[in-house]
């Protein structure tokens, strides 16, 4: 185990220890500060998508200072996600600085190998969070750590919810719609909507130097790979008479939720208003499962897609943000 020597904070005098957690038996340790995903954080470490070697606290005796973790969606996979970063609101803004750099350098240099890029930072927030000083203040402590570490913002999002009850749209007629037959049918849709996407990640994707195709490889080998519920949800839009392709929306449930994990209209069919026909397509197809509730996610950008949500029946419940590192070795070097 990799644990740091008892060190002073010059601000504060504050003796503090940074370590990884011993095992699951110290995730109460790690529960004394809190954040949406706690009751994730149980089940995670059951199935692998955390290890408590990810899991590290920074501590001054017995007071929790700070916390963070990684996740992987799949058990056996390097860190995929930093998805935790808290720091304890006790603390005065100098002292959140200097705790957070702090633990976030010694854990990402004993965690992510040399050489190789961090993994994107995400975390979720209230949808007012900037309206309520104590929250502000806290969360942009998280901020500035994470850019003291390299990292930048790429994107805040919408997290949209659909609960049962809310009236679903009848289908208006204009499009028809058929199961995705395979893989290689949904990534050759995906491949075109790539182009002139409004999506951060997807940009992101491209101007890595990806080409629309292997960004589509991407998404589809990282994540709809991984999914355990039917293939048999996913729907290809199609004009009638014709059938020609219009656009595609995946229906899935990732680990936690119910949840559109995708969809798109095809560049040569933009503008008139078929975004909607598909939203209200994938959503009927989770609305018959029975599900309890349905996710969605959309860049706080892309406002043509959350038109097309709140139009839908979603309702904003949260926002969330992602910061990325664009060299390797930019945390913990």
């Amino acid at each position: 185990m990799t644990t740091s020597s008892p060190s002073t904070l010059p601000s504060s005098g504050r003796d503090l220890v940074i370590r990884p957690l011993a095992g699951p038996e110290e995730l109460d340790l790690f529960l004394r500060l809190t954040y949406s995903l706690d009751h994730e954080l149980a089940d995670d470490l059951a199935t692998g998508r955390r290890l408590p070697q990810w899991m590290w606290v920074a501590l001054d005796g017995e007071r929790l200072l700070g916390r963070l973790s990684w996740w992987t969606g799949t058990a056996g996979s390097a860190p995929q996600a930093l998805d935790f970063l808290d720091l304890d609101p006790g603390l005065s803004p100098e002292e959140r600085a200097e705790v957070g750099l702090r633990l976030l350098e010694t854990a990402t240099a004993a965690v992510i190998p040399a050489g190789v890029r961090p993994p994107e930072f995400s975390r979720y927030m209230p949808a007012d969070w900037r309206d309520v000083p104590e929250t502000r203040s806290v969360l942009e402590s998280v901020f500035g750590v994470l850019e003291s570490a390299g990292a930048r913002p790429l994107v805040e999002r919408l997290r949209l919810e659909w609960l049962p009850g809310t009236p679903v749209p009848e289908p208006s007629g204009r499009l028809g719609f058929r199961p995705v037959r395979d893989r290689e049918d949904l990534v050759s849709l995906m491949a075109p909507v790539m182009e002139g996407t409004l999506d951060a990640h997807g940009k992101a994707d491209l101007a890595s130097g990806l080409s629309p195709r292997e960004a589509a490889d991407l998404h589809y080998d990282e994540e709809f790979e991984h999914y355990s519920s039917p293939r048999a949800w996913w729907r290809v839009a199609l004009l009638p008479g014709s059938g020609e392709p219009v656009g595609f929306v995946v229906p899935a449930r990732n680990n936690y939720h119910h949840t559109i994990a995708y969809i798109g209209v095809l560049p040569a069919h933009r503008g008139h208003g078929y975004i909607d026909d598909i939203l209200a397509e994938g959503t009927r197809v989770l609305a018959a499962e029975g599900v309890p509730r349905v996710r969605a996610a959309t860049d706080l950008g892309n406002v043509p897609m959350a038109a097309a949500f709140a139009r839908t029946g979603y309702a904003t419940f949260e926002r969330a943000i992602n910061y990325v590192w664009d060299a390797p070795g930019a945390s913990g070097s």
